[in-house]
């Protein structure tokens, strides 16, 4: 019965965190970087000690609204990675992939990867930089479990694949951030430029013997 009645809590307490969170997403589609932690708890109709009690702080409900973020991405470039094309159209489609994540919800990546200039006083202190850095680490260490899973890229197959993984990671991210901001071309031909420029070395190495292509 004890058993139950935590179980009970535990679903409740998670339930509620994921209200809070569809909460603070609102208010970051609407406010982008600027997204307080006042505002947020006024839009979950909660006070903002209640709101601390289940995040901790500003980089608490980061970390959390990063975290849904990370793995919805993830999945999708997983899904890009693993569909059923020549390697070239994967590796542009994995780029696209990243590239119409980041412009569905301009506001959402804003918030995890760029400071607020107006933050509060209270609120002053948040360092995105030092939250955005694991995300995009993250990103490259699963991209380079791919590349060393999936290409044949002899004996110094790890070290290159986590080269190749951070690198190319680095490089969407640092591309699309640019590309959001000054928009200087279609979508389509940012991804076909980034493609070509990838596309030397990824085109010589070979597939690994039985195992997934990559």
């Amino acid at each position: 019965m004890e058993s139950t009645q935590q179980a009970d809590r535990t679903d409740s307490t998670e339930q509620r965190r994921r209200q809070l969170l569809e909460a603070a997403e609102r208010v970051v589609l609407r406010d982008g970087p600027g997204a307080s932690m006042n505002a947020i708890a006024a839009e979950a109709g909660i006070t903002k000690p209640i709101l601390y009690r289940h995040f901790g702080d500003k980089g608490g409900l980061y970390r959390a609204l990063a975290t849904r973020h990370t793995e919805a991405l993830l999945a999708s470039l997983r899904a890009a990675l693993d569909a059923p094309r020549q390697r070239r159209e994967r590796v542009e489609a994995t780029l696209d992939t990243y590239l119409a994540a980041i412009e569905a919800h301009p506001q959402v990546y804003r918030f995890l990867m760029h400071p607020a200039e107006d933050s509060s006083s209270s609120e002053r202190g948040f360092d995105v930089g030092q939250h955005s850095a694991p995300l995009l680490r993250r990103l490259g260490e699963e991209l380079a479990k791919v590349i060393a899973e999936r290409l044949d890229l002899g004996p110094e197959a790890e070290e290159l694949a986590r080269v190749w993984g951070h690198g190319i990671v680095g490089m969407m991210h640092a591309a699309g951030d640019w590309w959001l901001r000054e928009r200087p071309c279609e979508r389509a031909v940012l991804v076909r430029h980034l493609a070509d420029l990838l596309w030397g070395r990824l085109a010589a190495a070979g597939d690994r013997v039985g195992g997934t292509p990559f």
